[in-house]
């Protein structure tokens, strides 16, 4: 891997001969930790907050993500994405169809796509739950990743298809396939940080496995914050705090001197 990290070249060059580690960050210090790690691919949305994580992903395919239902155009998706490559990205997410992803690739925007599960789309396929189960649904899937595909998308995201159907469109497709709960047969895996790291207070997706448990921490952070603070008042109140080492002192004799005068 070069200082760089993994390009959009050597991505695609790892389809079948390794598999591929991709988390999504939401604060710098996520993005430097999976760095760290040695993380194959990051990736975060791309908001005025997290433009410069892309310097601190050192030796990583950095991907930003462009937030969905932002744009309402064609021009406008392409003039954010090129903002994104010109920030640092290496890649761009793109949620929107494949004539949007057309547009982008064509000016030479690495994009990821996705299908299956689409958060923002799921009332379309009945909410969240897996999508492709069905014979409609299944060749709806795969007709999408062609029409991705073909529209110049290297990369897919396949959020919640079943995992053999999953497996098939890896082996058919030459895009590079990143599963987000199908299974294990996809070219990347993909977890999102506050899952991973058990920092996410509401539900856990059943395809996410917790590798930490953050909260627990939080939560005994915040209770040393609050027996901290009562320590103190206390040390206030009876008088316990400030010491003489918390304390400046001059000369006794100067103060008498500048008091006799005073």
């Amino acid at each position: 891997m070069s200082f760089q990290g993994l390009t959009v070249h050597d991505l695609l060059a790892c389809k079948g001969k390794r598999k591929l580690a991709y988390v999504q960050a939401a604060c710098d210090a996520e993005v430097i930790a999976a760095a760290e790690a040695g993380m194959d691919m990051i990736g975060t949305a791309f908001i005025p907050e997290r433009a410069h994580f892309a310097g601190l992903a050192k030796g990583t395919h950095f991907q930003f993500g462009l937030p969905w239902g932002k744009h309402a155009s064609a021009s406008e998706a392409l003039r954010d994405a090129m903002q994104a490559m010109q920030a640092g990205a290496q890649s761009v997410y793109c949620g929107m169809s494949p004539a949007i992803v057309e547009v982008l690739a064509r000016e030479g925007v690495p994009v990821i796509c996705h299908v299956g599960l689409v958060p923002p789309k799921a009332t379309w396929t009945g909410g969240f739950r897996s999508v492709g189960k069905t014979p409609e649904q299944a060749r709806d899937v795969l007709q999408a990743v062609r029409d991705f595909e073909n529209a110049g998308a290297f990369a897919v995201e396949l959020e919640v298809v079943p995992a053999n159907l999953a497996a098939a469109i890896t082996e058919r497709s030459a895009m590079l396939t990143i599963s987000l709960g199908s299974g294990s047969d996809c070219d990347a895996q993909y977890l999102f940080s506050a899952d991973l790291l058990g920092d996410n207070s509401g539900h856990i997706p059943r395809h996410a496995k917790v590798y930490r448990n953050f909260t627990a921490e939080r939560e005994r952070l915040q209770a040393e914050r609050v027996a901290a603070y009562r320590e103190y008042m206390e040390d206030v109140t009876e008088q316990r705090f400030p010491e003489k080492a918390h304390a400046v002192h001059m000369d006794d004799a100067v103060l008498a001197e500048v008091l006799k005068n005073a």
